[in-house]
């Protein structure tokens, strides 16, 4: 795909202080979940799995979860809809516990994918330089889903992209304590392990092996799904100039990210499944805390500005 006629500048990449102990610590982020998985096999055949050990995995998986999507997402990136600052800062703790990185910086780089989306500049679209034919798709697949994660020269400048939050105390100050919530995140699996195991140290410990490791590995390949999966198989209900697409299985994961055509051809709505029968958990919590009076000025989109930008299929003669 060719770039687009005003492209990135060096003021849209965030400048990197030390690159190497970044790939280090993202490495270790990645590559360790993947680990647990040779604990989480030998715990299945050795000492078997426990219900408290799948109810904090849930637990966690759905607050973290949540985090990302109705907080980092829909909340800081897009401002979809307002609340207080307590809520924010519950938020912007609870994505931060799922270790994407700190708020800041996960906001910048998602307004410049948007800003750039599958065209010469995104962070992590799987179409722009990556070749042709299969080993191109593969080595875009593999981008946009971890890959890029490694490449600093691309990812969006937090001054240019997220100076709204920046400015904003409370989430300036979570972005500055990121370290204490991920390692907040194993503590709280630990401790919710040892209550709901019968104040049993070994569910302590199995609680934060599978409300710990195994919760970020699952979380985190279901965002990477987003980038990678979802702008490259899937359907385009609606026109928005990329690549992005509604992938249905991958909705309850995600909490509704998966309807990601939709989400790119609205951006600021607060649903994502703005379809009947789409899931869309991340949605359902937004209009909750509307209705207890926790958010405002919620954004919606009319059925006649959705029906604007469907995709025309001709009828067959």
């Amino acid at each position: 795909m060719t770039g687009p006629v005003a492209g990135p500048t060096e003021d849209d990449v965030q400048p990197v202080e030390n690159e190497t102990r970044d790939r280090i610590i993202t490495g270790l982020v990645t590559i360790v979940p993947v680990l647990a998985l040779g604990l989480v096999g030998w715990q299945l055949w050795a000492v078997a799995l426990g219900w408290s050990d799948l109810a904090v995995l849930a637990i966690m998986y759905v607050a973290t979860g949540l985090g990302i999507t109705v907080g980092f997402h829909r909340l800081f990136t897009h401002r979809s809809f307002k609340t207080s600052p307590a809520v924010r800062g519950v938020f912007a703790a609870l994505g931060s516990i799922a270790i994407e990185g700190p708020v800041i910086s996960w906001v910048a780089d998602h307004r410049k994918h948007h800003a750039f989306s599958d065209q010469y500049g995104d962070p992590h679209s799987p179409h722009v330089e990556h070749g042709h034919g299969w080993r191109g798709a593969l080595r875009g697949l593999a981008h946009a889903h971890v890959g890029w994660l490694f490449v600093h020269t691309h990812r969006g400048n937090k001054r240019r992209y997220a100076p709204d939050l920046m400015r904003d105390p409370v989430v300036a100050w979570v972005d500055r304590t990121f370290i204490f919530w991920a390692i907040g995140g194993f503590l709280i699996a630990f401790a919710l392990g040892f209550l709901l195991g019968g104040l049993s140290w070994q569910a302590g410990l199995t609680g934060m092996l599978w409300g710990g490791l195994v919760r970020t590995l699952l979380l985190h390949h279901a965002t990477y799904s987003i980038n990678s999966l979802c702008h490259f198989f899937g359907r385009k209900p609606f026109e928005t100039g990329d690549e992005s697409r509604n992938v249905a299985w991958l909705a309850p994961f995600t909490f509704g990210e998966a309807w990601h055509n939709a989400h790119h051809a609205f951006p600021t709505s607060a649903r994502h499944g703005v379809d009947r029968f789409q899931l869309d958990l991340s949605a359902a919590v937004i209009t909750l805390l509307e209705k207890t009076g926790l958010a405002w000025d919620v954004v919606r989109v009319d059925p006649p500005k959705l029906d604007a930008k469907r995709v025309q299929v001709s009828s067959l003669e």
